[in-house]
């Protein structure tokens, strides 16, 4: 896929992160609960990193965006609501689906030259472009992840 849009000069690589990427900060923690999540949250931050540098060797090509979002908040699917992340897939506190969907289309339709290498939160850039009004969760909120602040 890559050699291809490198031989047109085009095209999009959006990632999907997750707010776990984040880690617990700097301990010690005098919480010895294990909650899991250790592994999937570290491929998350890998893949924030992925997204920079892979977006850097890119970037002389010209056209060719990648890019990575996370929901602000999270998202009702059978597998939140499986592990008790929301309480349904009606939860009022969780992300619409929509909101994931429209931050990735965004980031796949701007130019290159705007959104390479990003690394954000759907509500954050949905607020940024003037797509949603009220935005809250993660990179509205809360900090995002230090890629998302580079």
């Amino acid at each position: 896929m890559l050699p291809d849009r490198i031989a047109k000069r085009a095209g999009a690589i959006v990632n999907i992160s997750s707010g776990s990427a984040i880690g617990p900060g700097r301990g010690p923690y005098e919480d010895q609960t294990a909650h899991g999540g250790v592994l999937y949250g570290a491929t998350k931050a890998a893949l924030e990193r992925f997204t920079q540098g892979l977006a850097q060797e890119v970037a002389q090509y010209g056209g060719i965006t990648v890019a990575a979002v996370s929901p602000s908040r999270v998202v009702p699917t059978p597998g939140t609501v499986f592990h008790k992340l929301v309480s349904g897939m009606d939860d009022p506190k969780g992300e619409p689906p929509a909101y994931m969907a429209r931050a990735v289309l965004l980031l796949a339709s701007e130019p290159a030259s705007k959104v390479n290498g990003r690394v954000t939160y759907s509500q954050q850039i949905l607020k940024e472009y003037g797509l949603i009004e009220n935005a809250a969760g993660r990179g509205v909120e809360l900090s995002g992840s230090g890629y998302s602040q580079i």
